[in-house]
């Protein structure tokens, strides 16, 4: 075990045990997925009125049918993101390298090369876990993720350690501002997953989102505003199980002027739509990411 992670020694079994079954190779691993879904969506029913939810006003043009399908592919899904993200604890570098994919690197290491932060939009879809450890084995400048601690211990720990272990760097949210500030003339790439409710009193972006009014976080957008940083949006697409492709679309490049274009927050809503269409079943459907009303008067983007 790790001594630099301190945690209470009522979970060193716990620990052990996970980093044990992290050295399964994957193929295993998808077994113990298959149980799982078993479990979580048969037996327990984890969140399955949340989720049926969510799909049937995302997608009101789909049969019962259709989303009674998805449901059940979201939760195959779900639990082998659970089992690789397990797995990420003890993955070599080069088993990353051979499931991740970048096809247009390029124009992340164009910006990059001018010696720009560079800001990724993501979303919490197909293995949102492995893009970070990905790019710090794949690229040749540090890879950063914004991160909110989680408020067990334990599992703090154990996450910290696994999303870093391959190089990636960490940011905790709160000092994201003094981050950037303090770095902001350091060539690297910073990935948000920017697609998370906000609390209700920090809302101040609405818009129109799977045919309903949602709010999003503008964090990425003032970071880019105030530094000068080119933003890309993270399109992850699931390729077979275990291989991702990873591709970056253009949000912004930080320094044109686009008093007449839409918002980057709005361009960054659109693109996540057109993904999350393409391939409904690899979202994250068990938040209610829609618990928030618009309050009467609020501008909406579209």
């Amino acid at each position: 075990m790790d001594k630099s992670i301190k945690i209470p020694p009522l979970y060193y079994p716990l620990w052990l045990l996970l980093k044990g079954l992290s050295i399964l190779p994957l193929s295993v691993l998808y077994l113990l997925s298959g149980f799982l879904y078993f479990v979580v969506y048969y037996v327990v029913g984890y969140r399955k009125k949340v989720v049926v939810n969510n799909l049937r006003n995302a997608f009101p043009e789909k049969t019962d049918a259709e989303i009674h399908q998805i449901t059940k592919d979201f939760y195959k899904q779900f639990m082998d993101v659970v089992v690789e993200t397990l797995k990420l604890r003890s993955m070599s570098a080069a088993e990353m390298d051979r499931r991740i994919t970048f096809p247009n690197q390029e124009l992340l290491d164009n910006f990059v090369k001018q010696g720009k932060t560079v800001i990724t939009m993501g979303s919490h879809s197909a293995n949102w876990e492995w893009v970070l450890s990905a790019g710090a084995v794949q690229f040749n400048f540090p890879a950063y993720g914004i991160y909110k601690p989680l408020n067990n211990p334990f599992f703090d720990a154990f996450m910290l350690k696994t999303r870093s272990q391959l190089g990636a760097k960490l940011i905790k949210m709160k000092d994201t501002l003094r981050d950037f500030a303090a770095n902001r003339n350091q060539p690297r790439v910073v990935a948000m997953l920017s697609d998370q409710t906000p609390l209700k009193s920090e809302i101040t972006f609405w818009t129109t989102f799977l045919h309903q009014d949602t709010p999003f976080y503008e964090g990425a957008e003032k970071l880019a505003t105030r530094f000068g940083c080119p933003v890309l949006f993270l399109d992850v697409k699931r390729t077979s199980r275990g291989h991702y492709t990873l591709t970056f679309e253009l949000i912004s490049d930080g320094t044109t002027a686009a008093l007449d274009q839409p918002s980057i927050t709005e361009i960054f809503a659109r693109k996540l739509e057109a993904s999350l269409c393409r391939s409904p079943a690899d979202y994250l459907w068990t938040h209610k990411r829609w618990k928030h009303k618009r309050p009467v008067g609020a501008e909406v983007e579209r």
